[in-house]
């Protein structure tokens, strides 16, 4: 039951009550010779009782709708208020109201905003000193087993790949067999030659080393984009603004940039891949697009995928907010929302 019907019936039965009660008082002051009396008895040539009964429910009816649609519409100011809150929009003055039957509420709400951005404040303060405790702890010998790994994947089994990769190409089209099945057989080889190079670009991209150390989101971006232009048989380009953001959410974003890329050159079979990081009202968007083939976004997190838990938790430790929409054959988009704030809890003006 709606909080309107409820009002209306709790109204119309008030009004019942308190007809009662009058009636009661009434008949007391002026008793009654018998109850028929009342039956016959008219105003303005309408049965008493009718036009009690008329007057009971019109007015048990307007009083319950009137506070019906004042009560909900103080719930509707608070729920809308909540739902600001829950995005990340900043309350000012204007936007909770002086409405004296609210009372003390709109200061309330600015307390819980303030208390939640100061929460996402020490969040993103804590990834930073995190991050900068992984960094000055990471061991040397690790980086070094990280890199020498990586270099003899390259240096061997990746040039190994491209060189099997040429030779199927051109035995497919400079001197293909006359037999179709081995025909057909042999263009599927040169497909997984190829897949296997991309799985090899993939596993190169999360053995090299992550961390950003010297160097800005925007650089650290640049550099890792235009490496893989170079590698991948996939048209690449981007839009990233030069932001000034705390270690700690750079370092975030740019894993999460990591693995979506990662994640788009071993499953998407992409043709294109756009790149955006801007900052726009107090909000940091990153945001990942393809055209490949698509997945389906709740099957893949009922199945446990590790990426999309990863990225998940990473944009979550930085407060932020992770939305990613895919449409099978039509392409995938990933888009992270990190809201940035000033010492003290205030947004950016």
């Amino acid at each position: 039951m709606n909080l309107m019907l409820k009002q209306i019936i709790a109204g119309l039965i008030g009004a019942f009550v308190l007809t009662i009660i009058i009636l009661f008082s009434t008949f007391l002051v002026f008793p009654l010779d018998s109850m028929g009396q009342l039956f016959h008895a008219k105003i303005f040539d309408i049965s008493y009782l009718l036009l009690i009964s008329i007057v009971v429910t019109a007015s048990g009816f307007i009083i319950g709708a009137s506070s019906g649609l004042y009560v909900k519409g103080k719930l509707h100011f608070i729920r809308d208020r909540l739902e600001e809150i829950n995005k990340g929009i900043k309350l000012t003055e204007k936007a909770t109201g002086k409405d004296k039957d609210l009372e003390d509420i709109p200061s309330q709400l600015l307390q819980i905003e303030r208390k939640f951005s100061q929460q996402a404040e020490i969040s993103q303060r804590l990834v930073t000193e995190r991050a900068e405790e992984r960094e000055k702890s990471l061991q040397e010998v690790v980086v070094q087993e990280r890199n020498r790994l990586a270099r003899e994947l390259h240096d061997s089994v990746s040039q190994q790949l491209f060189a099997a990769s040429m030779m199927m190409s051109a035995i497919n089209e400079g001197n293909p067999p006359d037999d179709p099945t081995v025909k057909k057989q042999l263009q599927l080889v040169e497909k997984m030659i190829d897949q296997s190079q991309l799985e090899m670009r993939a596993l190169l991209l999360h053995l090299r080393p992550i961390a950003l150390k010297e160097k800005s989101l925007q650089e650290g971006m640049d550099e890792l984009l235009v490496e893989l232009r170079q590698k991948v048989p996939m048209e690449i380009d981007w839009k990233i603004e030069n932001l000034q953001l705390e270690k700690g959410i750079e370092d975030h974003l740019f894993r999460i940039l990591q693995e979506s890329v990662s994640n788009a050159l071993r499953h998407s079979k992409a043709n294109q891949l756009h790149i955006m990081l801007i900052e726009r009202d107090d909000f940091v968007i990153l945001r990942i697009t393809d055209d490949g083939i698509g997945f389906n976004v709740e099957e893949a997190k009922t199945n446990g995928s590790y990426g999309l838990q990863n990225m998940e938790e990473r944009a979550s430790e930085i407060g932020a907010s992770l939305k990613i929409v895919s449409v099978e054959q039509e392409g995938s988009r990933l888009e992270v929302k990190v809201p940035i704030r000033k010492k003290g809890g205030n947004s950016n003006d």
